[in-house]
């Protein structure tokens, strides 16, 4: 296939390229980027606007390409950067082919990526499903890989809103409804808590409480020996949790104030509603705010080499974040650089 030359449109702070993804990424410097939050298009499932990635012969020979290009990535993406990676999976004579984890497992055992998470990204209604003999496929992976341990993470900025404690009849309650009480009464009526322990597993609770007061935590849960379930394990080799209910007979399991980070399953609409009749795909504008917020720096580069009709770029502008998006369609180019306009 004759690969277009590269093309540069630049959308101030931004720039879409069309052109071939591997030879765009192959232009552009080591470690120049912070994030790169994309969803390729998927093995054999339609026809795109040009020719490229998703035609080859068999799931093997897409994934080749595929981590060819995300090698490229990986250079020029600084050591603290992310790559998140939205893909979907393909069924060929009846058999579903695994697409996502092998090019997972690809990029972990070949490149040396270093997979934190993977998301699952619930369609919530999905598509209809005719078929008789097999559950309708409502769901995606978008998975959360590093370059190394030492990465750019912001939780704070992706935290829900933590519900408020209270004071009823002199005792403060949290967020749930947790007031001390039943627990100051296990603790009391404990055959398994040393005389000691009694004492020291009170005095914890009292300041723990004090911290829901003063807002320095919003809730939390107390696990005390012989009364509920350790957390994972209890194991004293794989946790330490198990340590302390050994040794202090209780531990607090305690929630930050402001809020809770979010779940890997996440109830997102496709993207139907956005008047983008040239496009196939349904790659929501939600799925990127929590990558772009928790890892690209308030004053980052956000990077899309699949880029579409520029949802990643809209989003990341959105964000105050630069944008780089490389497409071979030269019709999406354009699309891009309309939406970014809008932004």
């Amino acid at each position: 296939m004759t690969r277009p030359k590269p093309e540069t449109r630049s959308a101030q702070p931004h720039q879409v390229i069309c052109g071939d993804a591997l030879d765009v990424l192959r232009g552009m410097p080591a470690a120049s980027v912070d994030v790169c939050m994309t969803s390729p298009p998927y093995w054999g499932h339609r026809e795109y606007d040009a020719a490229g990635i998703g035609e080859e012969e068999s799931p093997s020979g897409y994934v080749r390409s595929l981590i060819a290009i995300l090698s490229e990535v990986r250079r020029v993406l600084k050591p603290t950067g992310s790559l998140w990676l939205n893909i979907g999976d393909t069924y060929r004579d009846k058999g579903l082919c695994g697409i996502p984890w092998r090019v997972a497992l690809s990029l972990v055992d070949e490149q040396g990526w270093i997979l934190r998470n993977e998301v699952i990204w619930n369609k919530v209604k999905g598509a209809p499903d005719n078929s008789k003999d097999k559950l309708r496929n409502i769901h995606e992976q978008l998975f959360h890989f590093v370059k190394s341990k030492n990465y750019y993470y912001d939780a704070d900025a992706i935290r829900s809103a933590p519900q408020k404690s209270k004071v009823v009849n002199g005792s403060v309650v949290s967020a749930t409804g947790v007031s001390g009480v039943r627990y100051k009464r296990q603790i009391e009526l404990s055959t398994v808590l040393s005389p000691a322990e009694k004492v020291s597993a009170l005095d914890a609770l009292n300041v723990v409480l004090e911290d829901v007061r003063a807002g320095r935590i919003s809730d939390f849960r107390m696990i005390i020996r012989g009364q509920q379930r350790t957390t994972h394990s209890d194991s004293l080799k794989v946790s330490g949790r198990a340590k302390e209910i050994r040794d202090k007979g209780y531990y607090f399991l305690k929630y930050h104030p402001n809020g809770s980070k979010p779940s890997d399953v996440w109830d997102i609409l496709p993207e139907d509603t956005q008047k983008r009749e040239a496009h196939f795909a349904p790659y929501p504008q939600d799925l990127c705010r929590i990558p772009i917020l928790a890892t690209c720096p308030p004053d980052g580069v956000v990077l899309d080499p699949f880029c579409g009709t520029g949802t990643t770029l809209s989003v990341a502008s959105a964000f105050g974040r630069r944008a780089i998006g490389i497409d071979i369609s030269e019709t999406y180019v354009g699309l891009s650089m309309e939406r970014l306009a809008r932004t």
